[in-house]
């Protein structure tokens, strides 16, 4: 294994709890929710669950074998491996596809966040309060006509991210997992909690545990490939990125089982907070992106206590996006830290600015810049769109065949410590289930 080349965790729980933070974010409270209710409920979430095991374990793991094994940023280390296993340097290029799609994806998941952010302080103030859901759609509209409000909320959550990744590994990283985590989950227990006194609850488990195999199509198991992919961080580069922090002395199989029972735990009391207060005021669960914005508002400013409810779930997925952004920023720092000249501070000031930029460019395509169109797609779409049906599945697919086909059998072993017919099942797996999986959803996006 490489020379330990910079800072480490400071125990497997800082790892699972940073790993589950970077996977839990508005990936599984905004879009896990909106299509289980798009896709039929239980029959989403079933599939979900096998894509998760198919192809993303598989892939997790070969990203922070990629970090372990090489011990630097996604790029070096994957420069690193593919020299020390005979392979061309050109691999490295799967490591530049994650730094870029990290970089690209927090442009305008910052603008999100700062929905989000602003949404906390509409609901203490009680802008949603009596409220119909014109009034609610004219809100969202207002806000994302302007350019003022939204670069004002982008970069007060910037600075929130700059202010944690720049503390380093264990005082920003860790710190912010340690403390954002547990709050994360106890505001969604408080909520799934109300949920169950609105006399839906009943109606939401049988909406997502009693599958209608009937609304089970080609559709729904390729949006259930794609979240299984989309909510684990995985083709960003940050999984790499958190792999070269980690010791030897985790075992990667049993920390990725974790990481993924929190990330679907996360997901599963999102849907059992969200739909027992959709259903009780009558509310469409297939309401799609706008589920979070401007549906649960109107429920919101319409309920006893709305309020307070209201400011504790904006809270939540302020939580949610904060953990997963300074995730997809801390691969920019790390390499302009081992690249550069640049130390910690300086590296996360220069990413942080840049991408604060781009996330101005991303804003303004909702106003002021909504004529600029590239390919049919404004700025903000154009940034989702490469980066979701681009970069993230040909980084995923690449490290996955990487690991499962040019990585030596004896560091596959070292880093797995599975037995011979545990080693059988992984290569068929990581050899063909995964990447067919990835091929199939990456040729289904730009098809």
């Amino acid at each position: 294994m490489a020379k330990l080349a910079h800072a480490q965790w400071s125990s497997k729980m800082a790892f699972v709890l940073a790993a589950a933070g970077s996977a839990v974010g508005l990936g599984n409270i905004w879009r896990f929710s909106y299509l289980v209710g798009e896709s039929g409920g239980a029959a989403f979430v079933l599939v979900y669950l096998a894509c998760v095991a198919l192809v993303g374990v598989p892939i997790l793991l070969s990203e922070w074998m990629i970090g372990r094994r090489g011990q630097k940023n996604p790029i070096d280390s994957m420069k690193y491996l593919a020299h020390q296993s005979g392979k061309s340097k050109g691999w490295a290029l799967i490591g530049i596809s994650g730094v870029l799609a990290g970089f690209l994806i927090l442009s305008f998941y910052s603008v999100i966040g700062g929905w989000s952010l602003n949404y906390t302080l509409s609901s203490v103030i009680g802008t949603f309060s009596g409220q119909n859901a014109d009034s609610i759609g004219e809100i969202f509209s207002g806000m994302l006509a302007s350019p003022g409000t939204l670069l004002l909320w982008h970069s007060a959550f910037m600075l929130l991210v700059i202010g944690i990744v720049a503390r380093g590994v264990t005082k920003g990283l860790e710190s912010a997992a340690r403390s954002l985590m547990p709050a994360l989950v106890i505001l969604m227990l408080i909520l799934v909690g109300y949920g169950m006194t609105t006399g839906h609850f009943g109606e939401t488990l049988s909406f997502m545990f009693s599958p209608d195999w009937g609304a089970l199509n080609g559709g729904v198991v390729l949006a259930a490939m794609g979240q299984a992919f989309f909510t684990l961080s995985l083709g960003m580069g940050i999984m790499m990125a958190y792999g070269s922090y980690l010791g030897e002395d985790v075992n990667l199989l049993s920390t990725a089982r974790t990481v993924i029972i929190i990330d679907t735990a996360i997901a599963l009391l999102a849907g059992l907070a969200i739909f027992p207060i959709v259903f009780a005021n009558g509310l469409s669960a297939g309401e799609g992106p706008g589920l979070i914005f401007v549906t649960l508002p109107i429920a919101f400013g319409n309920i006893t206590g709305g309020a307070i409810l209201g400011l504790m779930f904006f809270l939540l997925l302020t939580f949610a996006a904060l953990t997963s952004a300074i995730s997809l920023l801390e691969p920019t720092v790390a390499m302009l830290e081992e690249r550069t000249p640049l130390s910690r501070i300086p590296a996360t000031l220069v990413s942080g600015i840049f991408v604060w930029l781009l996330g101005v460019a991303a804003l303004l395509s909702f106003n002021l810049w909504s004529d600029v169109l590239f390919f049919g797609l404004n700025i903000f779409d154009l940034l989702d769109t490469f980066t979701a049906k681009i970069l993230l599945p040909l980084t995923g697919l690449g490290a996955v065949v990487f690991v499962a086909w040019c990585l030596d059998r004896k560091s596959v072993e070292e880093e797995l410590a599975l037995s011979a017919t545990g080693l059988s099942v992984w290569n068929v797996v990581a050899r063909f289930i995964a990447p067919i999986g990835v091929i199939v959803v990456f040729l289904a996006g730009i098809l």
